[in-house]
């Protein structure tokens, strides 16, 4: 039986609307409801859904052997190798093979997890049913109500004393925790700003706990040193040492690049804050032939050469220097302190 012969009070009525026609309603608001469901050709094809599988697995499988590649990277590459990889530059090849193989572990797990939802799992989609979360009327009304009357009773409204003092309790009470906050430990003040070099302070040995002379710190070495006074068994020494703590390093003087940093060496050796700028770790790795230190935490690499600015990682400036001299027997003193706060950034640096 054909449309022309059913008689029209019978037909469906049809609502043009800007997305389409809905059927039965004059409503142009109707819900029109969820589209038919259009299944995937893996949901018909067994072939295709096995395609899938073998492609989710081979993603899985990719991201295992980037895994493997990320522990044997750990036992190829030395620390201070650097190469050159187009376009980052000259990087640290550890650095970057570490980066890499993590890189794709991950992401070929989630490209995996997400092909995997997206061709084999169930796709029906399924309608939950919404309530409203306002309370009815009647129960609006209640509460109210019942507010009213306990107001009332409470003869909040007309005991202005009782009212006025309230507020100003519980306006006060918090002004408590704020006295807690006190328990928290002395302020700063200035003392992240300044160490204990100062001028005529003799550089001493870490290792000896003797004064450091010019002929003791050869071309290449790395030597540690802490200010003259400040001995391992002080009850300060841990605070002061973390301000402190120093690096020595001889290069020869045509190889340094900055000039103040010339300026401030005696001969070639140049003093610089051994704490970190990234997160305040002790730096410890050094490489001769570039004058580069590495800082184990986050592999923050400065160049010792160039004032000691960051060529790779997370720090976010170069290291302190120490401007140093040689006093009348001989030995290396400070002539001063750093002429910036050492170790990580803080708000005050601006």
């Amino acid at each position: 039986m054909s449309s022309q012969q059913i008689p029209e009070d019978n037909l469906p009525v049809v609502q043009e609307t800007a997305h389409g026609a809905v059927e039965g309603t004059d409503d142009p608001f109707a819900d029109p409801g969820l589209p038919a469901h259009k299944p995937r050709i893996q949901d018909l094809d067994e072939r295709a859904a096995n395609r899938s599988e073998r492609a989710v697995a081979f993603m899985f499988v990719l991201s295992m052997l980037s895994t493997v590649g990320f522990i044997a990277s750990y036992v190829i590459f030395p620390v201070d190798k650097i190469v050159y990889i187009w376009p980052f530059g000259h990087v640290s090849a550890l650095n970057f093979s570490l980066g890499l193989t993590l890189g794709f572990a991950l992401f070929f797990i989630g490209a995996g997890a997400v092909h995997w939802a997206r061709t084999l799992m169930s796709d029906v989609e399924v309608a939950a049913e919404r309530h409203p979360i306002e309370a009815p009327a009647e129960v609006k009304a209640q509460v109210l109500a019942d507010f009213k009357a306990g107001a009332e009773e409470s003869a909040i409204g007309r005991r202005k004393l009782i009212r006025t003092t309230m507020f100003g309790a519980l306006a006060l009470v918090p002004l408590s925790g704020v006295v807690l906050l006190r328990d928290l430990g002395p302020l700063p003040e200035k003392k992240l700003r300044t160490t204990m070099w100062a001028k005529g302070k003799l550089l001493v040995n870490m290792n000896t706990g003797q004064p450091l002379r010019p002929e003791h710190v050869a071309v290449g070495s790395l030597t540690f040193a802490r200010p003259e006074g400040l001995e391992e068994d002080a009850h300060d020494f841990l605070s002061q040492i973390a301000k402190a703590a120093l690096m020595i390093v001889r290069i020869e003087p045509d190889d340094i690049k900055d000039k103040r940093q010339r300026d401030w060496a005696h001969e070639g050796i140049v003093a610089f804050s051994k704490i970190c700028t990234h997160v305040g770790c002790p730096i410890s790795l050094y490489e001769q032939q570039t004058h580069h230190v590495l800082c184990p935490c986050h592999q923050s690499t400065f160049d010792l050469s160039d004032g000691a600015r960051v060529i790779f990682g997370p720090a976010g400036h170069a290291l302190p220097q120490l401007r140093i001299g040689v006093n009348s027997e001989g030995n290396l003193e400070a002539l001063g302190d750093f002429d910036e706060p050492v170790g990580p950034s803080f708000w005050e640096r601006g």
